[in-house]
């Protein structure tokens, strides 16, 4: 049995417009679904908000990102464990297979010295899911480099179950994105399709706009047997307009379209 990959608009490519828009968008430019970025948006919060976008649009959501940033760390709860559990209630209430996760902060002790157990059970809660630990990228402020994440910025280093493969950390960790995911391997749950050019920053450019290998990575997900989504995370703060945003936007869907193939292994 054969399917296409489902290419996604995160919630993120609309910001600064709600989340409210990242659906309307995703309709209007015929994305297959919505990845809902949990922030400071009420909305992202609320799975009755949420289910009634994807009713009245109807566009589902297909995976859900927890609430990680430095500006959610109060959202729902101080707690990055409860913030966890709820971003999987949310995803599991929406039917959507897949929760993206960072890796924990230095400063979160107690929660990186058990987030490999802690994720675990987590997973054993909630079956029907699959916690997909997103690769980052080392932080450069003033000439100086430092890692803000235990163990490290490359997940593959300590081990998961899944993985998000976001392109555009790759480019700012000057990592190759064909290597990472041949090292997240079967664990490849997830891409986060945004270009960069390797300036040592996170830029989440239009894919095709910077140096990453965004079509050769599409075109290799169906020799990997992948079964996730795919879903664009741009940056489009910087447009002057909404049509200029509505342009980037459908820019990346094609340029994913483009180069994913026309069909991939769903029970491999």
């Amino acid at each position: 049995m054969t399917s296409r990959v489902p290419v996604l608009l995160s919630s993120s490519s609309v910001f600064p417009e709600p989340t409210a828009a990242a659906f309307q968008l995703a309709a209007a430019l015929g994305y297959d679904g919505v990845e809902v970025m949990v922030w400071t948006d009420v909305v992202s919060q609320d799975a009755g908000a949420l289910r009634g976008l994807s009713t009245h649009y109807g566009v589902p959501v297909l995976s859900v990102h927890a609430p990680c940033l430095l500006v959610t760390q109060r959202v729902w709860s101080p707690d990055p464990w409860e913030r966890l559990r709820k971003a999987a209630e949310l995803a599991e209430t929406l039917g959507a297979p897949t929760v993206v996760v960072h890796p924990p902060f230095t400063w979160q002790r107690d929660y990186a010295r058990n987030f490999a157990e802690g994720l675990a059970a987590v997973s054993d809660r909630f079956t029907g899911l699959r916690f997909a630990v997103e690769n980052m990228y080392p932080v450069r402020m003033a000439g100086r480099q430092f890692v803000p994440y235990v163990p490290g910025w490359d997940p593959t280093d300590a081990g998961y179950p899944s993985y998000t493969l976001d392109l555009s950390h790759c480019a700012a960790s000057h990592s190759d994105p064909l290597e990472m995911a041949d090292r997240m391997g079967a664990g490849l749950a997830h891409v986060h399709l945004g270009d960069g050019t390797g300036e040592g920053r996170d830029e989440h450019l239009v894919p095709g706009r910077g140096t990453q290998p965004c079509g050769q990575l599409l075109s290799s997900l169906a020799g990997r047997g992948f079964t996730g989504a795919v879903a664009v995370e741009v940056a489009t703060r910087g447009a002057k307009s909404r049509a200029v945003r509505e342009a980037d936007l459908r820019a990346a869907l094609e340029f994913a379209r483009q180069h994913l193939p026309a069909s991939s292994p769903v029970d491999a």
